[in-house]
């Protein structure tokens, strides 16, 4: 029969500092430290590097008697779990195990909270056996079994006999009503999408029902099919929300709106379309409150990013980051905006929206409606006396030449373009009416990035790979890879068993030199991929140069990302 445990109140500090497992400065800084994070003691430790988690988590079940559990090689069963409430849950931080002969195996975070613990047995009533987890794969646990799918489709389908009992007339919709079917049901949608941290919100209808999608990780995931007949009611409550004219449904629309959601300021970018059996909605979520990377946490090799640092410490010229749309171009241009940024130097950004607040520097918003557009706006900066200046796109002809103009004229100008690769970058300006002249003397680098998946560190194993992807990686790398170790994740609660978690930048950084410079002078664009070919069969990764096919090689190597990944950012690519 399991032992009825019972939780002792015991200070983590005091305990650590007792056993001689932190210090007692080592304790004080921590204490500091959290009153700025607000993060539990234990966190706060093991993320000043002053113990690791596991060798928390091991003397911690060590002293006070409570085994440990590992969430991440644990099968809960989300039936199960949902016997407990889960605003009690997230209160006491703990998730439901199993069930047991006289009641639950109950996981804590921090198993000498009484009061947690009395809570507990009070709304169970039941005896409680507890075991110890850790912190953040408790959250990742409870985000992911307490999901509002259920909830979603309860509010889709009481929005779909509303919308039957009253017909098809379409009636217009008051703002102020908070407990509406449609509010309820978008209000769950963000709150889920924020939960799994989903990047964009897809509502599509089609002719079999309203199709609702997250992006995770970049890829799109159905969350649920609803009835069609709620697609209008849905679309409608988001124009409205957005500024929007609901009126007018054959026309695209963009607009946009700020929600909370569980403690989290959003910035929320709604594009709609008019498609055959409805609006499809697309929406991009913004957190407010993201904290901005900084030049290292990008994930670039040390010896790109101290290049990156360099290029970005010149005077004048322009500075290029390149990609598809969705590759983290604005992540990159913030980065370095954010190593400029100082009292000394007045920087102006023009974008279209302003994704990001940032501190001490002067942010324009593009409005097409009133004429205000990058070219107009750019014009004007250029009066403003800046030393620097960030354009988020550079989208028509007028804006690239003032864009050049202004390099050329003692002002450092920082963009982005739609390119595959780096090389790409001066072909795609001279399409767009730039002069080759113009290009050459101005631009000084070019980043070309992707995104790919992120291994979750919690199931990593060894890859023995496939007969096939090691064929195509041989075809793509060479004899090289057969020296090489791959990983993969096998899926765990931590990851939603996707074997994922997050992404991480792939980058190219190209800089311009002599050989370059004359072919682009040229303005011959075979000539220009000859020359950088030549670059990169002379500059390996020894002297800090990587093609994205070789950074994406080397983050796998690292065990950071899949083959499969690779492979599927680099199909197509040269170099």
């Amino acid at each position: 029969m399991p032992k009825k445990t019972k939780a002792k109140r015991i200070r983590l500090g005091d305990l650590l500092v007792a056993n001689k497992k932190i210090t007692e400065e080592q304790l004080q800084q921590a204490l500091n430290a959290q009153k700025t994070t607000g993060h539990r003691l234990g966190r706060t430790l093991v993320d000043l590097g002053f113990l690791t988690s596991d060798e928390l988590m091991e003397f911690l079940s060590r002293k006070l008697g409570v085994p440990y559990v590992d969430l991440t090689q644990f099968e809960l069963d989300p039936e199960l779990v949902q016997h407990l409430p889960e605003e009690v849950a997230r209160r006491c931080r703990a998730i439901l195990l199993e069930r047991i002969e006289e009641g639950f195996r109950v996981g804590m975070d921090d198993p000498t909270n009484i009061f947690a613990f009395d809570e507990l047995v009070q709304v169970l009533d039941c005896p409680l056996v507890l075991t110890l987890v850790k912190e953040e794969d408790l959250e990742a646990s409870l985000n992911n079994i307490y999901r509002h799918t259920t909830e979603i489709n309860d509010f889709a389908a009481a929005l779909g006999q509303e919308l039957s009992e009253e017909g098809d007339a379409e009636e217009e919709i008051d703002e102020s009503i908070s407990d509406a079917p449609v509010v309820q049901l978008l209000q769950h949608v963000f709150e889920d999408a924020v939960r799994v941290n989903a990047s964009d919100i897809h509502i599509e209808p089609d002719e079999d029902g309203l199709r609702i999608r997250f992006r995770l990780d970049g890829i799109l995931r159905v969350q649920t099919v609803a009835e069609k007949r709620i697609a209008r009611a849905v679309a409608s409550r988001l124009k409205l929300m957005a500024g929007m004219d609901i009126s007018e449904k054959r026309l695209p629309q963009d607009g946009r709106f700020n929600i909370k959601i569980r403690d989290k300021s959003l910035d929320i970018r709604v594009s709609t379309m008019p498609v055959q059996y409805g609006e499809s909605v697309v929406m991009r979520l913004l957190h407010r409150s993201a904290n901005l990377m900084e030049i290292d946490q990008l994930g670039m090799p040390p010896a790109m990013a101290e290049r990156l640092r360099q290029l970005i410490r010149s005077p004048h010229g322009m500075i290029f980051v390149t990609g598809p749309t969705g590759s983290g171009k604005t992540t990159t241009l913030y980065a370095a905006l954010s190593a400029l940024n100082s009292p000394d130097s007045k920087i102006i950004t023009v974008e279209d929206p302003v994704e990001y607040r940032l501190k001490g520097i002067n942010q324009v918003q593009v409005n097409q409606k009133i004429d205000l557009t990058f070219a107009r706006i750019l014009r004007t900066i250029l009066r403003q006396d800046p030393d620097i200046v960030l354009v988020g796109e550079m989208r028509d002809r007028e804006t690239i030449e003032i864009g050049l103009r202004a390099a050329l004229t003692g002002h450092l100008v920082l963009s982005s373009l739609h390119t595959n690769d780096a090389v790409s970058t001066f072909s795609r300006l001279m399409d767009m009416g730039a002069e080759s002249f113009l290009i050459a003397s101005t631009v000084r680098g070019v980043v070309a990035q992707r995104l790919v998946r992120q291994i979750c560190d919690k199931c990593s194993e060894p890859d023995p790979l496939e007969p096939g992807i090691r064929t195509a990686l041989e075809q793509e790398f060479g004899e090289r890879i057969h020296e090489m170790k791959f990983y993969k994740g096998k899926g765990c609660s931590h990851c939603n068993s996707q074997g994922y978690t997050g992404r991480i930048g792939v980058y190219e950084l190209l800089t311009m030199d002599d050989d370059i410079l004359r072919a682009v002078h040229s303005g011959d664009v075979v000539e220009i991929t000859e020359v950088v070919k030549q670059l990169q069969t002379y500059h390996g990764v020894d002297k800090g140069y990587y093609t994205l096919k070789q950074s994406a090689l080397l983050l796998a190597s690292q065990g950071k990302t899949t083959a499969e990944e690779v492979l599927r950012i680099t199909y197509g690519m040269t170099g």
